[in-house]
């Protein structure tokens, strides 16, 4: 298979269109007389689902590690970690066989019902897409594809394969395309997978835009598009628009459509040749690097995968230094609560991992403080509702003991591919247990195990201490124990805002939609772009997370006070460990614009870094900002558009928990974009310095003399300089404004993202 042109020559009409389906559910298809293999490819993200039964849809899948799910994975807020992840996900592809991992998902979380998010990253696509860039990397380097997904808007579950996503093209392009755009660039996935919804009224199976003009043209990828299992509307359609491979298979009649749109001359073959070459590619690249497989160390990655929950879980409260509680002096302690000896690690549908093995919790406490006294009760039923017997001898274990650590969450079937949740409620049971073990026992920790934000209101006041361990895979037991008794110092930090109640997300007037249609209506302001900007207090917020030791932020160091659209800038700071334990601290960096000409969010994350201090240590911490970190995309231009001025910079623990902050200016006369036209205010143009200059230089002497006699009135700074003909009764016709317009044009170019 070295010359794939050649080879595509060689193919008959027939084999050709076979090629762009699948031969199973998991495979694709092999042309023997030609030397064509076939390749398996298997779900994924945070663990590999390879069925047991060669090609079945939903057989049981082979024993895998399972890591820990995306959600949970993106508080560590750790690329390097997360590559680390991708590289055992890929040694574990290689040993089963597998060839593509179809993984990761960065769809962003617009609402926190999404049946799915616990599939996905963050609320925040330049955190979302940095550590999809890792974790393809990591998979990558090792001889295994990926194959990014879903592409794009595949937000909701309800009604996901017909509903159409009516998103406005710069919310699009800042929000929901920024993602895969990051990691496109940054990590060169082998391929990516379309999405099942409508996008603006297309589906995306067959989104010409999407596939071909800012997927391929735009960002350059060179690799192939799969659909999702089933979501081909119009094959014909499909692969003119650029969706090479349709999965599962086979699918004799799309490939007989194919074909007859061939000889009828619907389809032109260059098209399909392009798919054909591209699937070829992918064949040849599976089989060279895939080389010897190694057998499964489950040992070594269930330990990594412990190592991953722990660095992923969150302390959200530590009132009174409750935890972490001390092994050599344990005293007694109460488990309580069923998820305390059968926990909630991964959610259902696709992703649904068969584990190797899973750390039990109330085990691994037991192992991590010998010399404790531990008794469990379970509290609530099995289903998540309340029952009084459960509860009394709970209540009466957390009386009786000294600590009381109460395991709660959503039970397995509530997040799930295929539908959304209903409402953020915890279940009923759940609560009951929490107030009333709080009412006898003043020392009392909740773990939270879930994969999306869930209603507080009705005890998070008044616990003292919560560890949110979300679906932090098969070690999550044994990362509890860590966390609870010190051998770990927490650093997750919320990847998602944790908002105080429903009604207060930005979708919620909007989601899930109506008549097949859902308006994002929120437009940028999703997560803490929302909240931050409206100055809505969440329960907490993104970026929130505590440790066990403290950290000062020193003053904030820029390598220039000025900026160009060609040029970077560098923003430092240092970073101590003022506590008295070892620990690690996700420094954030976020840009906020003093001025803008469209709406803007009051800010935006454009860096992050994890870094790892010894008590009383410091380190300096360093982020690179470019043209598009300050950047926002103008339909109007259809390009990224960066005004100069001043824009600030603010580093934090958390979006509201800013500890420096310095200003930088973009500098006049260097335009990222044209940003003036004829329909611009007088005040725009007499703002920008190319504009006041054009107008000086090519209006009469009479009119541009009254812009520098004094401020003018404000209802004529905002007439647009279309109608200073009117204005100037005469003395400036239209030919000049056309004139002042293409040639300030000249004067400013265009970004390179």
């Amino acid at each position: 298979m070295e010359d794939l042109e050649a080879l595509v020559r060689q193919m008959t009409l027939e084999e050709k269109a076979s090629l762009c389906s699948g031969a199973t559910a998991w495979t694709t298809e092999a042309i023997a007389r030609l030397g064509i293999p076939s390749i398996v490819v298997s779900d994924g993200p945070h663990g590999l689902r390879r069925p047991a039964e060669e090609g079945q849809l939903l057989s049981r899948s082979i024993p895998a590690t399972c890591f820990p799910t995306a959600s949970s994975l993106a508080c560590s807020w750790d690329r390097d970690l997360v590559r680390e992840i991708g590289q055992a996900l890929g040694s574990e592809s290689r040993a089963l066989g597998v060839h593509v991992l179809l993984a990761p998902g960065v769809n962003m979380k617009r609402t926190p019902l999404c049946g799915r998010n616990f599939e996905y990253f963050s609320e925040d696509p330049y955190l979302a897409g940095d550590l999809a860039a890792a974790y393809i990397e990591g998979v990558q380097s090792t001889g295994v594809g990926t194959c990014l997904k879903h592409f794009a808007a595949n937000n909701q579950e309800t009604d996901r394969m017909t509903v159409s996503a009516e998103i406005p093209e710069r919310v699009l392009r800042e929000i929901y395309l920024s993602a895969f755009e990051r990691a496109v660039q940054k990590a060169r996935p082998w391929s990516i997978m379309c999405s099942y919804n409508r996008l603006n009224g297309t589906y995306t199976s067959q989104h010409r835009q999407l596939l071909t003009d800012v997927l391929r043209d735009e960002w350059g990828f060179e690799g192939v598009v799969i659909s999702d299992w089933g979501a081909v509307e119009d094959r014909v359609s499909g692969l003119a628009a650029g969706l090479d491979l349709e999965m599962p298979g086979p699918s004799p009649a799309n490939d007989a459509r194919i074909v007859e749109a061939v000889r009828s001359g619907r389809l032109d073959e260059r098209d399909l040749d392009r798919a054909v070459l591209r699937i070829l590619d992918l064949v040849r690249r599976a089989h060279r690097e895939a080389g010897s497989t190694e057998g499964l160390d489950v040992e070594l990655h269930h330990q990594l995968a412990r190592r991953a929950a722990a660095a992923s879980m969150v302390l959200l409260k530590n009132q009174g230094a409750l935890l972490p509680l001390d092994p050599a002096r344990p005293g007694s302690v109460a488990v309580l609560g069923q998820m305390g000896v059968v926990p909630q690690f991964q959610g259902g549908g696709s992703s649904r991992v068969n584990p190797t093995k899973v750390d039990v919790p109330l085990d691994e406490l037991r192992e991590a403080a010998p010399q404790a006294s531990f008794s469990y009760c379970q509290g609530y039923r099995e289903d998540g509702a309340a029952d009084a017997e459960l509860l009394r001898a709970a209540v009466e274990a957390a009386r009786a003991a000294e600590v009381a650590l109460v395991f709660v969450g959503l039970p397995d079937g509530v997040e799930s591919e295929g539908y959304d949740r209903r409402a953020m409620d915890l279940p009923a049971g759940h609560v009951e247990l929490i107030k009333s073990v709080v009412e006898v026992q003043p020392r009392t920790a909740v773990v939270l195990q879930n994969g999306a934000p869930v209603s507080l209101a009705d005890w998070v006041d008044r616990v003292p201490a919560l560890l949110l361990a979300g679906l932090a895979g098969q070690a999550s037991g044994g990362a509890v124990a860590d966390l609870l008794f010190g051998e770990v110092n927490p650093s997750g930090k919320l990847a998602e805002t944790y908002p105080a109640r429903l009604e207060d997300n930005p979708s919620y007037l909007n989601f899930p939609g109506e008549n097949g249609r859902v308006f994002y209506g929120e437009g940028l302001f999703i997560g803490y772009r929302y909240y931050d900007t409206k100055r809505v207090d969440p329960f907490f917020p993104f970026g929130h997370g505590l440790s066990y030791t403290t950290f000062a932020y020193g003053p904030l160091s820029l390598s220039s006070r000025e900026m160009t659209p060609a040029g970077s800038l560098e923003v430092s700071l240092p970073i101590t460990n003022t506590g008295e334990r070892p620990g690690e601290e996700v420094v954030q960096l976020y840009v906020r614009p003093r001025r803008s000409r469209l709406a803007r969010p009051v800010k935006e994350l454009k860096g992050f870094a994890k870094v790892d201090l010894a008590p009383g240590q410091s380190k300096p911490v360093t982020f690179t900002l470019t043209i598009r970190d300050l950047s926002y995309y103008d339909p109007d231009k259809s390009g990224w558009v960066a005004e100069p001025g001043e824009y600030d910079l603010l580093v934090g623990a958390s979006s509201r928990d800013i500890r420096g902050e310095a200003t930088v200016r973009l500098v006049e006369g260097v335009r990222a974009e044209q940003l003036l036209d004829a329909d611009s205010s007088i005040r725009a143009w007499l703002e920008h310095p190319a504009g006041r200059s054009t107008l000086e230089r090519l209006l009469p002497a009479e009119v541009a003399g009254q812009f520098g006699e004094g401020p003018l009135p404000p209802f004529v700074l905002e007439l647009p300089l279309k109608k200073l003909p009117m204005l100037s009764q005469g003395a400036v016709d239209e030919t000049t404004v056309e004139r002042i317009v293409a040639e300030a044009g000249q004067c400013m170019g265009r970004p390179t993202p």
